[in-house]
């Protein structure tokens, strides 16, 4: 669901790049034939893929809000990527003037990079490949500013977008010039790419540590205490009240860490100590802290759960 585009000239280098996701939700097999009728060309306007998605059972999410192209510094990429479950591979130009590399990417590890000087190349499926490759052969001319690939590539992308639903007809387009010779944009490059690709990893790991935090976070969440025994006030000093816990019932704070066992005393606040005596029992009661028997309410800054014994 791409089309990129990437020039490098001895003058600078332009990119463009469409807007597009779409996400299929259903059946696996039904998914592959509408992917595969999708990239084949046979489904040539939105309305006839939106069609054929429901004739099929396929829930589609289109959305055209990405950005598959940027700039850093001096270098403009782009990238093209194709999650599975196991693992995701990312298809990257990196480019500036005179100088531009191709690194393919496993996750954040970098598996194949080859590089040249001068080209056009296109990233996309083989059907909006040719239609890209025609349609720059048709509008190329002998001598072209770097404003005028860029026009170019405008008229390719809104070629390709007419003619397929699988590239937006909105994108971005990056323009650079840099004066660089070709040692200075080979080491350009070769620092960007490697500072680009710890990045991926960095964020790749920060990804990693949210998705295993939220998994831990709905783990815990089914132990929470939303009804009966906590403890029993065990000293009661102005609003300040202490909890012996429960057997069963244990203190964690908000990133699931423990801070008080069965038997171990929590810190808590209440509204009118007057109506607490020590030995009054803590409860949970309707989704309410509070003690019995007067239904004086608790505050703690603590998550209340059941033990795993």
């Amino acid at each position: 669901m791409s089309l990129i585009i990437c020039y490098t000239g001895t003058k600078g280098s332009v990119i463009i790049g469409d807007k597009r996701r779409i996400g299929f939700f259903g059946n696996e097999k039904k998914r592959e034939l509408l992917e595969e009728e999708l990239y084949s060309g046979s489904i040539k306007t939105q309305e006839a893929l939106l069609k054929r998605a429901e004739e099929l059972g396929i829930t589609l999410k289109i959305t055209d809000d990405a950005e598959k192209v940027r700039e850093i510094g001096d270098v403009i990429t782009g990238e093209v990527k194709t999650t599975t479950p196991f693992e995701t591979k990312r298809k990257r130009i990196y480019a500036t003037t005179g100088s531009y590399s191709l690194v393919e990417l496993s996750g954040s590890t970098i598996k194949n990079m080859e590089g040249g000087t001068t080209s056009i190349v296109v990233f996309g499926n083989k059907y909006t490949k040719e239609i890209a490759n025609k349609a720059i052969q048709d509008n190329w001319k002998k001598k072209v500013s770097l404003k005028d690939v860029g026009v170019i590539f405008e008229k390719v992308m809104d070629e390709v977008s007419r003619q397929t639903p699988s590239v937006s007809p909105n994108y971005d387009l990056i323009i650079k010039h840099p004066s660089l010779n070709n040692k200075q944009a080979k080491e350009l490059l070769r620092t960007t790419i490697l500072q680009d690709v710890k990045e991926l990893e960095k964020w790749r790991e920060e990804l990693k540590e949210q998705m295993i935090k939220a998994a831990k976070g709905i783990e815990m969440s089914n132990k929470i205490l939303d009804n009966g025994v906590v403890g029993k006030v065990s000293k009661v000093e102005g609003h300040q009240v202490e909890i012996t816990l429960a057997e069963g019932v244990e203190a964690l704070d908000l990133e699931w860490n423990l801070q008080a066992e069965p038997g171990e005393v929590v810190a808590m606040e209440v509204d009118e100590p007057d109506k607490l005596s020590v030995g009054d029992m803590a409860v949970i009661k309707d989704e309410n802290l509070c003690v019995m028997p007067s239904q004086c309410g608790l505050k703690c800054e603590v998550i209340l759960c059941k033990t795993d014994k």
